[in-house]
């Protein structure tokens, strides 16, 4: 299998993203993940991105997280961000994702977790409790913040499927040009580091290799577990629960978030986002402070603001 490494020059000096980088070997692979705040702290928010980004995407939400005492672990899915980038566009499967995702949180021992999620960061994400909780022991996802996503259980939009025949005819997708324009208030270089992870096609399996993943029907690879995913969240979910929705996101807005937050069980309303699209952690420092808020983790400093 022949797997390809983002040079490390690539990632010098991004704009607001002084992290530094640590690595996991897993199956052959680095995987990249931030770790930031106390190691022992007594909850861990596991932030999860999706396509085409990487960890980058949480920059405005981990120093809230951090300041409140939280680890903050932020991993790269493989074929995205620091992580390894096998040049095989089959390599990239649902449950491959998924196993891989399960092993990270077994390596680091993560516990108490509060998962962040988005985009594929959530239509894997929301499925990794239901595992968790066929695991004996404690519970390891305890509060949920969402964000602009869904499970893949089988049934897409008409908008998702426009963005998937983009996406397939346009295999070295302009990541950077991506973003700003879904992100308006995007710099240049906030831009640039949103492509610092591809150099060229070659590094673009997994960018390729995503928006067909997505599970299109009911025998679909992911749709099964995604359907006992939908189950748990709307029946046994014991947790705490925050949504946050980008307004402005055309194919993960507000209908589909509606039809998710019925899913989840007892999920408050959700925080409208009215300026946020589908990248809505470029929002993300006053998200962070009201899920804090509404888990009751905040510092009194945020509590009071």
């Amino acid at each position: 299998m022949e797997v390809l490494r983002t040079p490390e020059e690539r990632f010098a000096a991004l704009p607001g993203f002084a992290y530094a980088p640590n690595y996991l070997q897993q199956g052959g692979l680095r995987r990249h993940y931030l770790d930031e705040g106390p190691r022992d702290g007594a909850v861990t928010a596991l932030c999860l991105h999706g396509e085409p980004s990487w960890s980058y995407l949480y920059r405005k939400m981990i120093p809230v997280f951090t300041a409140a005492g939280l680890r903050v672990v932020a991993p790269d899915f493989f074929g995205f961000g620091r992580s390894d980038k096998p040049v095989d566009d089959g390599w990239y499967t649902f449950e491959r994702h998924r196993s891989d995702l399960l092993g990270f949180i077994d390596a680091l021992e993560l516990k108490n977790i509060l998962l962040v999620c988005q985009d594929w960061g959530g239509l894997i994400g929301l499925t990794l409790p239901l595992a968790c909780e066929q695991a004996a022991g404690p519970q390891r996802f305890t509060r949920l913040l969402v964000m602009n996503t869904g499970l893949g259980t089988g049934t897409v939009t008409e908008g998702f499927k426009q963005w998937r025949a983009y996406c397939n005819a346009n295999p070295d997708l302009a990541v950077g040009k991506l973003m700003k324009r879904g992100c308006p208030g995007l710099t240049d270089g906030e831009a640039a580091a949103y492509d610092a992870p591809f150099p060229d096609q070659r590094h673009k399996a997994g960018v390729r290799a995503f928006p067909n993943l997505v599970p299109d029907h009911e025998a679909a690879p992911g749709a099964a577990v995604s359907r006992e995913a939908a189950a748990f969240w709307s029946e046994r979910w014991q947790g705490h629960s925050f949504m946050a929705v980008g307004m402005q996101d055309p194919v993960l807005g507000p209908p589909a978030m509606r039809s998710l937050h019925k899913l989840i069980r007892n999920c408050p309303p959700p925080m409208e986002v009215a300026e946020g699209g589908h990248f809505v952690q470029e929002c993300g420092a006053p998200i962070a402070e009201a899920a804090l808020r509404h888990f009751g983790l905040a510092t009194p400093a945020s509590a009071a603001g």
